[in-house]
């Protein structure tokens, strides 16, 4: 079937879109996804050897990650909205195209500002996530074991790839002479992903019409860039909290920000319609998806950092060198796939509540373990274990219930929302990490002191339990039905 057949089958007609066998469309979504993944792993090993080869200071390099998350809010709603309007599997052909061509010019790449080019057009991988939810949910009705159990495969085969990135470029800069060779590892997988699922993926048979709200769009980008740019330079150098570059960047942006929700609601085809907040349950799994992603993504650099302190030199850490660093960071992982995996059988146990809730828990739990028994390998990484479960149950459980919160024509904008705000708990939790180690930093030293570990696990675990809170609020079909 052709894009253009696909777009003349009428709504109601669902049989074209189930003639592809489920098993092959949950394998092309996983694919994808472990695509995205390679893409966002690949490059943590070699920044280092960058420095030299690119000429630029580790400073700079700080660019890399700070384009290629802003790009990723940038891409994310026009990518969505594109797909409701479009056609999911046409947009995902040419979000792959877009990711490929990055990876292209990331290969290519001899200079920063080359390599910065690259890293922004892959940020478009953002865009994979809402799509391919777009594709499954357009398959079934909500809650039906394929929707779920597809997402739950994304989640997994997302962890997955991130540790096949890290893996995949440090043993091609190992083996190969050429020290620009591992800049070629997401072309590769991107490419595969892009020629294997082009004939499998399905187009969604039902296509509501409308067009493009580009100023709604416009409006949300800049604001949310200018906020992100905000939290993720905020504290550096000549980005201090209380400059005015800083302070522009987060008042700017808020009010940005303002401006486009009085714009959508004056507009008949919002890019995101905000009326949708007015929901309790959109509102809760939106604050449910700060929470988590706040420790989440703030600790990403500290725990690694901490893991390869020598405890002799500094008086705390676990003295691991960068390979066992990789080991070490597999419990966290696998914990995040296992569960992920298990999260639908979880929920259909004790419901979608009871599972966000466990969720947070779990992290809670975790970053206990690591605040108590941070001089304890085995039982810091249990820990690290711990609370990866309970990010597993909440990656899948949030995107799930972000969908099918909203209508079947608004569902990549729906998921679409909820990775918005992966990005900015992210930015905010990578924020106040960064302001918590540049308080504990003695002068002259590089290291903080161990106050700044025990306080952000503090943090982590105190916004955890928040979230577990905040879960509470989900109310579940029965709840409804009890309370009428």
């Amino acid at each position: 079937m052709t894009d253009t057949d696909t777009l003349r089958t009428p709504p109601a007609s669902r049989a074209a879109v189930r003639a592809t066998p489920g098993a092959a469309v949950i394998a092309s979504v996983a694919l994808v996804e472990l695509s995205s993944g390679i893409t966002q792993g690949f490059l943590s090993p070699l920044l280092k050897g960058l420095t030299d080869t690119l000429h630029v200071t580790a400073a700079e390099l700080n660019w890399i990650s700070i384009a290629n998350l802003l790009a990723s809010v940038a891409f994310t709603p026009v990518l969505s909205r594109m797909g409701d309007l479009y056609g999911h599997r046409r947009v995902l052909r040419w979000n792959l195209a877009i990711v490929l061509l990055g990876s292209v010019l990331v290969g290519l790449s001899r200079s920063f500002e080359v390599l910065l080019v690259g890293q922004v057009l892959q940020g478009a991988f953002a865009g994979f996530f809402p799509l391919l939810v777009g594709v499954l949910r357009n398959r079934g009705k909500d809650g039906d074991g394929e929707s779920r159990r597809g997402i739950s495969y994304m989640v997994a085969a997302l962890v997955a790839g991130i540790a096949v990135g890290l893996i995949a470029s440090g043993f091609v800069a190992r083996t190969v002479d050429s020290p620009t060779a591992a800049l070629w590892v997401p072309t590769a997988a991107v490419g595969l992903a892009l020629a294997v699922t082009w004939p499998l993926l399905p187009e969604s048979a039902a296509r509501p019409g409308g067009r493009i709200d580009w100023a709604g769009g416009i409006l949300l980008c800049v604001g949310l860039v200018a906020i992100m740019l905000g939290l993720g330079m905020g504290g550096l150098p000549d980005w201090e909290w209380t400059s005015a570059r800083t302070l522009g960047c987060l008042v700017g942006g808020t009010l940005v920000t303002a401006l486009w929700v009085l714009v959508e609601l004056r507009t008949a085809e919002p890019m995101i319609d905000v009326r949708m907040f007015r929901h309790r349950n959109v509102v809760t799994v939106s604050l449910v998806t700060v929470t988590f992603t706040v420790p989440m993504i703030g600790l990403q650099v500290a725990n690694p950092v901490f893991m390869g302190t020598g405890p002799a030199e500094y008086g705390y850490g676990l003295g691991l060198d960068p390979f066992a660093i990789g080991l070490a960071m597999l419990p966290n992982l696998l914990a995040i796939a296992a569960g992920a995996l298990a999260a639908p059988a979880v929920a259909a146990a004790i419901s979608d509540r009871l599972t966000l809730c466990a969720g947070s828990l779990l992290m809670a739990a975790g970053y206990v373990a690591s605040l108590t028994w941070h001089g304890s390998m085995p039982l810091f990484l249990t820990g690290t274990a711990v609370a990866g479960l309970g990010i597993g149950f909440l990656q899948h459980s949030t995107r799930t219930l972000a969908v099918e919160s909203v209508p079947h024509d608004r569902t990549s904008v729906g998921s679409g929302i909820n990775e918005l705000l992966i990005n900015v708990g992210g930015s905010a939790g990578a924020a106040i990490v960064l302001t918590v180690f540049a308080a504990r930093t003695p002068a002259g030293e590089t290291l903080p002191e161990l106050g700044a570990y025990t306080t952000s696990w503090t943090i982590c675990a105190v916004v955890s339990l928040a979230g577990a809170a905040i879960s509470l609020l989900y109310r579940t079909a029965k709840d409804r039905e009890d309370r009428s």
